[in-house]
């Protein structure tokens, strides 16, 4: 079983790595996605075999789903502060976010699991996981776009929103978290405190839309 002790090495130097370079490619999300990625090309291990060894850090996915609740509750006096700003700029991200993926899929003629794994890419990776047997598509594909695009969302948005002139802290983490979930609130808490809890607002609020928008459409709500 080399594939967990791999994976979490690789995350682990991932960690190290963005303590001493200050880039936003020195992402551990991304370093253990391309270290774990390269191996299975390099030995031609199925993804089957891969899936089953790192079973103990999939099985985490469904408490970290419910530990969403945690920075809302945390940051439960900013939120009652600036409610309605932080409310409509999650929805309008969450929106942006999906309307994105939706006309991505669309554009490059993917194909129907593809097109509904993306449903849920604004979402993070572990609510994405247990909303696919909702939307139809495959669980590891909908986790895997999920992380695809966390990791260009935290790559690109902070770059684009300075472009812009978006600068306020507020608004900067809203569109980070409710964009690029987990992946991109790293990177937002790296602008600070405030654009950081701002940002785990924003990465809750998208769980819980993108989940309304799939139970609406699949009827279960």
């Amino acid at each position: 079983m080399i594939w967990l002790p791999l994976t979490l090495l690789a995350f682990a130097a991932g960690v190290l790595l963005q303590l001493r370079v200050r880039s936003p490619l020195a992402n551990p999300t991304l370093i253990a996605t391309l270290v774990a990625a390269a191996g299975l090309l390099l030995t031609r291990t199925g993804y089957p075999q891969y899936q089953e060894q790192v079973r103990p850090l999939t099985a985490l996915l469904a408490p970290a789903v419910v530990a969403l609740a945690v920075p809302l509750y945390q940051q439960r006096a900013l939120l009652a502060r600036q409610w309605q700003a932080l409310l409509v700029g999650g929805l309008l991200g969450t929106a942006v976010g999906v309307t994105t993926d939706t006309l991505l899929s669309r554009a490059l003629n993917l194909g129907p699991d593809a097109e509904r794994s993306l449903i849920t890419a604004p979402a993070t990776s572990p609510v994405a996981l247990q909303l696919a047997q909702f939307t139809g598509a495959p669980a590891e594909l909908a986790a895997t776009l999920a992380v695809l695009s966390g990791l260009m969302g935290a790559l690109l948005l902070p770059p684009f929103l300075t472009l812009i002139g978006v600068r306020h802290p507020l608004a900067r983490g809203i569109a980070i978290g409710s964009m690029a979930h987990g992946v991109g609130t790293a990177r937002a808490r790296e602008e600070g405190s405030t654009t950081g809890a701002a940002s785990s607002i924003g990465m809750g609020l998208a769980a819980v839309l993108v989940t309304l928008v799939v139970a609406l459409l699949s009827g279960q709500g």
